[in-house]
C-alpha cells in the first residue's frame, strides 16, 4: 500500500505541473504532449488506456514507442497500464482539486497494471 501512495504521488505531482488550468480531459491530454520529454522515452515501449466513464470523458491512450508518442482518443489493444475514472475526477486530479491518493484509496481512481510501468509516466511527461 505505502508503494501505492509514493507512485501515485509522483504520478499526480506530475499533472498538476501541466494541468492547473485543464477543464477538460481533452486540455489534460493536450498538456501532456506538450511535456513529452522524448529522450526520456528512448528504448521504451509502454501503451497507458484511461477509461473515463462519463460524458466529460471517454477513452484516451498514450502510445510510447522508443521516443515518441502518440496521444489519442479510443482505446489500443493489449493495454500495459489502466486509469479507470471519470473524465471529470480525472481532470479535477490533474487539476489538484481531487487529491489523487484519495481518489485511488476510495475506489474513484483505479490503476491497473505493472507499478513500475506506471511510474515512467512521471519520467516521459514531466
Amino acid at each position: 500500500m505505502k508503494t501505492s501512495a509514493i507512485l501515485l504521488g509522483l504520478i499526480f505531482a506530475t499533472l498538476n505541473a501541466f494541468a492547473a488550468d485543464s477543464k477538460t480531459p481533452q486540455d489534460v491530454f493536450d498538456g501532456m504532449r506538450e511535456s513529452f520529454q522524448p529522450e526520456k522515452a528512448k528504448g521504451v515501449h509502454i501503451k497507458y488506456q484511461w477509461n473515463l466513464g462519463d460524458p466529460q470523458g471517454g477513452d484516451w491512450f498514450i502510445q510510447v514507442d522508443d521516443g515518441k508518442c502518440k496521444i489519442d482518443k479510443g482505446k489500443i489493444d493489449n493495454p500495459d497500464v489502466t486509469f479507470i475514472a471519470t473524465g471529470s475526477d480525472w481532470v479535477a486530479i490533474s487539476n489538484g482539486k481531487l487529491s489523487g491518493k484519495w481518489a485511488y484509496f476510495t475506489g474513484r481512481l483505479k490503476i491497473r497494471g505493472p507499478q513500475n510501468l506506471a511510474r515512467k509516466l512521471d519520467e516521459m511527461f514531466p
